[in-house]
């Protein structure tokens, strides 16, 4: 059985994620106030409907006690987006995810009992300081406020050598939990394997242990 989610704000994130879970071939009930926005996601979405989601008996009309999974991705209105939230558990919601516009927004969100709350902006904007600040850094996705995981580029400091031989947990406190390399994915590698050059490693751990890895064995 399809797996049953509702997208409430049809900006950019919203419609991003409304037109991934139709790839995915999820089933999707897309909400919006903006009569044009619900319209342009009408052949993308299993249903698309304009609705005040801050309205309680416009939340129970939609059933969405029964879905699995509403994300509320409500642009500049943090006012809607707080309301919106509150009413979706007050009614028996198993899993919300809320966009956030700041810390205060967040912190609020998870006082009301959002399920996960995301900071798009801010972690795609620490995502490209990453990415500007090495070209060894392939992507970094943040896992909470003091661990990530990223993927580094293996350079000539690392090429040629082992896990075990660098000794990478012990010195840095991070772990390599897998390798890609042409295309192929090693998932918890051998600490006897031969890093290559241009392997992609694909590495956990503290933010700080992670920055002093990169500033030593990164080219």
């Amino acid at each position: 059985m399809k797996k049953e989610f509702a997208v409430i704000g049809l900006g950019r994130f919203g419609g991003s994620i409304v037109e991934e879970l139709n790839e995915l071939d999820a089933n999707v009930l897309a909400i919006d106030r903006d009569q044009e926005r619900v319209k342009d996601f009408q052949d993308i979405a299993t249903q698309s409907v304009i609705a005040d989601t801050t309205e309680e008996s416009v939340l129970k009309d939609l059933g969405l006690r029964n879905f699995d999974h509403v994300i509320v991705a409500i642009g500049d209105n943090i006012q809607s987006s707080i309301l919106t939230t509150l009413l979706l558990k007050d009614i028996g919601v198993k899993r919300v995810t809320v966009k956030a516009q700041s810390m205060y927004h967040a912190r609020v969100l998870e006082k009301i009992g959002a399920d996960y709350v995301v900071h798009p902006e801010r972690d795609m904007g620490r995502r490209i300081a990453h990415k500007m600040m090495s070209s060894s850094v392939l992507d970094y996705l943040e896992l909470s406020d003091e661990f990530s995981v990223v993927e580094y580029l293996a350079g000539k400091k690392l090429a040629g050598r082992s896990i075990l031989e660098l000794d990478i947990r012990a010195t840095y406190g991070i772990s390599i939990i897998a390798i890609k390399r042409d295309d192929s994915i090693i998932i918890s590698p051998d600490p006897n394997l031969e890093i290559e050059r241009d392997d992609v490693l694909i590495a956990i751990g503290g933010d700080s242990d992670l920055t002093a890895f990169e500033k030593k064995m990164m080219d």
